[in-house]
């Protein structure tokens, strides 16, 4: 990851492991949700108040990729950063590395704005301080 996006630190708990030790497959999509999460706060866009303002950012679409395994214990050093805004989708990156700088997995996720009705609203027009954070952060 290049000076974009945020750096964010997940120590792997023993229920997040399987039982080859592993971290299982399927929680490193949550580990992508929670820095895409603390992203959007560091960045001035913190998810609960987007969301009390009646804007919902459903996934559209996930991918992962598994390079290195993690184990309970491990700090799963994960940076994201937004990487295409349209005004309507959005997508993040994800790199995750271990202790070492070893890069364990990489990933990316697709979202939408929606209003509270599941209807795509035109953010530009209703929302542009939120517009306005997104393209500056796309934009960097």
């Amino acid at each position: 990851m290049d000076e974009k996006g945020t750096v964010y630190e997940h120590t792997i708990n023993y229920y997040e492991t399987d039982r080859m030790g592993i971290v299982h497959h399927s929680n490193y999509i949550r580990f992508f949700e929670e820095a895409r999460i603390d992203y959007l706060k560091k960045i001035g866009l913190d998810y609960k108040k987007v969301e009390d303002m009646g804007l919902i950012m459903p996934v559209l679409g996930v991918e992962c990729k598994y390079i290195k395994p993690l184990h309970f214990g491990d700090k799963a050093i994960i940076s994201s950063r937004l990487v295409k805004y349209n005004g309507m989708k959005l997508s993040v990156e994800y790199n995750i590395t271990n202790e070492a700088g070893e890069l364990v997995t990489t990933g990316k996720s697709e979202h939408c704005l929606l209003d509270a009705d599941m209807k795509p609203v035109n953010i530009k027009r209703n929302y542009p301080d939120i517009y306005k954070r997104l393209k500056e952060e796309v934009d960097l």
